[in-house]
């Protein structure tokens, strides 16, 4: 086998960034969770660290700042509800599929007792995954440390940068299909 170094000439290019910049990880998240909307991203990112500074935490990866940051992305570009309260679960998914001009087919009627009886939260959860990922989205599902559900959506296409982002971050994150 020929050594590959030979057919290939380059140099690796200096960052024009901090690697390790926490705040840098956060803004970027935001960006995947508001494709397209950098205006709705940057309030979102000023209300973060405002709602920071309020509760005294430094901006650091070792701050609890991720409820801080549902605080600044609710019902925008992120959810948190209580488990069994699936009419906020799904309130929550229409209202995040809504800006990206979805419209979630839950399966039935969620209003007919007949359907709605035995649903629980994660069979939404992967309902919403199914159909959104049909149209290209990907509902995720957050570990923030409650009981409830919490998650945001972003593009398919970013699905291994959001791995990869929230591994940096330290947040563990799901496929909806697989809700915590």
């Amino acid at each position: 086998m020929p050594d590959n170094s030979d057919y290939f000439d380059f140099e690796e290019e200096a960052h024009d960034f901090d690697e390790d910049d926490f705040e840098a990880r956060v803004w970027n998240l935001l960006v995947l969770i508001n494709p397209g909307d950098d205006e709705l991203a940057l309030q979102q990112f000023n209300r973060w660290r405002e709602t920071m500074a309020e509760q005294g935490e430094p901006l650091e990866a070792d701050s609890d700042w991720l409820p801080a940051l549902f605080t600044a992305i609710g019902w925008q570009s992120g959810f948190e509800v209580d488990r069994d309260d699936l009419d906020a679960l799904v309130s929550a998914v229409d209202e995040l599929s809504a800006r990206f001009n979805q419209q979630v087919d839950w399966g039935g009627d969620l209003d007919d007792e007949d359907f709605a009886e035995g649903l629980d939260g994660v069979q939404l959860m992967s309902t919403a995954f199914d159909r959104l990922r049909e149209h290209n989205y990907t509902l995720w599902s957050v570990d923030a440390g409650s009981d409830g559900f919490t998650g945001w959506m972003a593009l398919t296409r970013d699905d291994d940068a959001m791995l990869a982002l929230c591994s940096l971050l330290d947040v563990e994150v799901r496929l909806g299909s697989d809700p915590f």
